[in-house]
Order: structure tokens, then sequence, then C-alpha cells
């Protein structure tokens, strides 16, 4: 496992997720907004941060209880991208780490609760958007594990639930209670767990 070969795909992910609401904003924004706050890269208000805190208790239980009981039965271990970490030992906690928080975790945030989720909220409100952002974030995931098993299986639905659940989660997190929709810090940490 090359970490330099790791980060430059994971630069590379990021900046293709980036892409397309970079030039959505470009278009309709840039004069209104700067594109990371436009995005929701900013640093979130935190209100009422015992609750904030308290919310992380619980989606780490819900997360290791989904991930040592559900995960299972939703897909073999070969089939998850986190397997090309496994027994690697502490060689593989820097790779695991650009994985999990830039390549999936800051291209996810960016694409479903940074553009999708804000541009529909401003849209349509935050209860169609959220919806709409959960159930393509689910669905996305669910495309991804058939592909590598070559084929759409009643299981996938219970992916698509799974993840789409977390994504409403995550969502409601940064819309609801980081203060102001922003997800940096808010949606950014829990992909440690996962």
């Amino acid at each position: 496992m090359n970490t330099v070969s790791l980060l430059i795909s994971a630069v590379i992910q990021v900046l293709l997720f980036s892409f397309i609401p970079f030039i959505f904003w470009l278009f309709t924004s840039r004069k209104q907004e700067n594109f990371f706050v436009w995005l929701g890269l900013t640093r979130p208000i935190i209100r009422n941060k015992a609750e904030l805190l308290w919310l992380y208790v619980c989606f780490v239980v819900v997360g290791c209880f989904t991930i040592i009981y559900l995960l299972p039965m939703l897909s073999n271990s070969t089939e998850l991208a986190t397997s090309q970490f496994a027994a690697q030992g502490a060689s593989a906690i820097i790779p695991a780490l650009i994985y999990s928080f830039l390549q999936t975790g800051l291209s996810e945030e960016i694409l479903f609760r940074g553009f999708i989720n804000k541009r529909l909220c401003s849209r349509f409100g935050f209860n169609i958007a959220n919806l709409t952002q959960a159930i393509l974030f689910g669905s996305l995931h669910a495309i991804m594990l058939s592909s590598i098993s070559g084929r759409f299986e009643m299981r996938m639905i219970g992916v698509v639930l799974l993840t789409g659940g977390i994504g409403w989660v995550l969502g409601w997190i940064s819309q609801k209670k980081a203060g102001a929709p922003s997800f940096q810090v808010v949606c950014f940490m829990p992909h440690l767990i996962y």
C-alpha cells in the first residue's frame, strides 16, 4: 500500500467531487458568496455543545452496532472498501485515515451535504432536500457495492436504507444542530468510526 499514491488519489477524488459544485457556484452565486461558505466549509456555530456531544455518542454507539451486527449481514467483508487495510497492522493507520477522512469523508460531505443538500434546501426546504440527498447517498453506496458483486441483490435495499439513514442523520445534524448549515467538523468526524 503506497501512502503517496493513496494521497494523490484522495486529492484527485476531492477535486472531482468539487468540480460540479464549483461550476454550479461559478454560474449562480460567485458574486454573492465565497465558494467555501456557499458549500458549507465554514466553522460551525454550535449552540448547544452538550446536545451535539450526546448526538455524537449516540451516533458512535449506533455506528458500532451497525458495523458489528448489520454490516456483515449486508455485505461480505471483502466487498467493502476498507478491506484494503485488513491485516496490515500499524502500517495501515495513516493510509486508512487518508482514505477515511480525505478520500471518502471530505468527498462525500462536499457532494451530498455541502452541495446537494444545501442547494435543495434553499429551493424545496429541509425535509425534501435531506430525504433526497439521503436516498442519493444510499443509492450510490448500493450501486458501488453491487458493481463489486456483479449483480443487484435484495440486500442492496438494506444498504440503501442503512447508508441513506446515516446520510439523513448527517444532513439533519449539519442543517439543524450545527447552528449554521456547515459540515466541516460536524459531519466530517463520524467517518472516523466507519
